[in-house]
């Protein structure tokens, strides 16, 4: 046990523990993180063969280094966000499920006046990367099991399509359907759409993908307020597909923060709320 150790706090000696003094200029940086990512981490580290805390110095000393660049690991934390980010709905729930006007505080920026309103596409949730205008890989959303809920996990991730897959025929022909010549590179959030997915409540006869951030169609009139929402969502008109009612809203903060609401999150007419 009294075999030298590289750089690092000793682990398995307890007497050596009680003697360790970091190097000098050396601070501790201290973060919160979910079961998930903690999971996550150790995965990575038994796979290693390193504890968490040598996996997360090697990346800092590889940034430090320049063997990973700054913009190379806030896209793969971009990336990290855009997948398990679940769109918070504006305002609590009942037992119902029927939202009450309580905001919720997370999504206090939309009722400030921040940010802007965007319809809400009633389609399948997928993911499009696109390299160079030419789409690369398709993935779709998969939601966690009634088991992965009670173990805690509650936020979806993508994952690949299969092209031999005939559950994935439709989110394919949507992609394939849709030109990407004109998207900058980079993973885009869609929504899939079509006579084939989810019922095709907005009557289309095509299929087609429609990116979050940079076209879904804009609702510039939105109100913010929990009776005047539900009154506009009661007789909003697709602004996508005109003679179909509007699934909801999405509002949009500059620095990609986002929040929902659908028509149906509301109690029916005649309800006590």
């Amino acid at each position: 046990m009294d075999q030298a150790r590289g750089r690092g706090r000793p682990r398995k000696d307890p007497a050596t523990l009680a003697r360790w003094t970091p190097p000098e200029g050396w601070s501790r940086l201290v973060a919160w993180i979910s079961p998930e990512e903690k999971k996550a981490l150790k995965h990575v580290a038994v796979e290693a063969d390193v504890p968490v805390a040598e996996l997360i110095r090697a990346l800092a000393g590889g940034l430090a280094a320049g063997a990973i660049s700054a913009e190379e690991l806030i896209g793969h934390v971009a990336k990290g966000k855009t997948v398990m980010e679940k769109i918070p709905t504006l305002f609590e729930r009942d037992e119902r499920f029927h939202v009450i006007d309580r905001p919720r505080a997370e999504c206090a920026w939309v009722f400030d006046g921040a940010g802007v309103g965007t319809e809400k596409l009633d389609g399948t949730n997928i993911r499009l990367t696109v390299r160079s205008g030419r789409l690369v890989r398709v993935e779709k959303r998969r939601n966690p099991s009634k088991e992965q809920k009670q173990q805690g996990i509650v936020d979806g991730w993508y994952v690949d399509t299969d092209s031999e897959s005939a559950d994935d025929k439709w989110i394919l022909a949507a992609a394939g359907n849709t030109d990407v010549t004109d998207w900058p590179d980079g993973e885009h959030p869609s929504e899939a759409l079509g006579p084939r997915i989810q019922g095709n409540p907005l009557g289309l006869e095509d299929h087609r993908c429609i990116p979050f951030n940079f076209q879904a169609p804009p609702l510039p009139e939105t109100p913010r307020s929990y009776h005047e929402l539900r009154d506009f969502l009661a007789t909003l008109d697709s602004r996508f597909s005109p003679g179909h009612p509007a699934e909801g809203i999405v509002f949009h903060h500059p620095d990609g923060r986002r929040a929902k609401i659908k028509r149906k999150d509301f109690p029916r007419a005649g309800s006590a709320h």
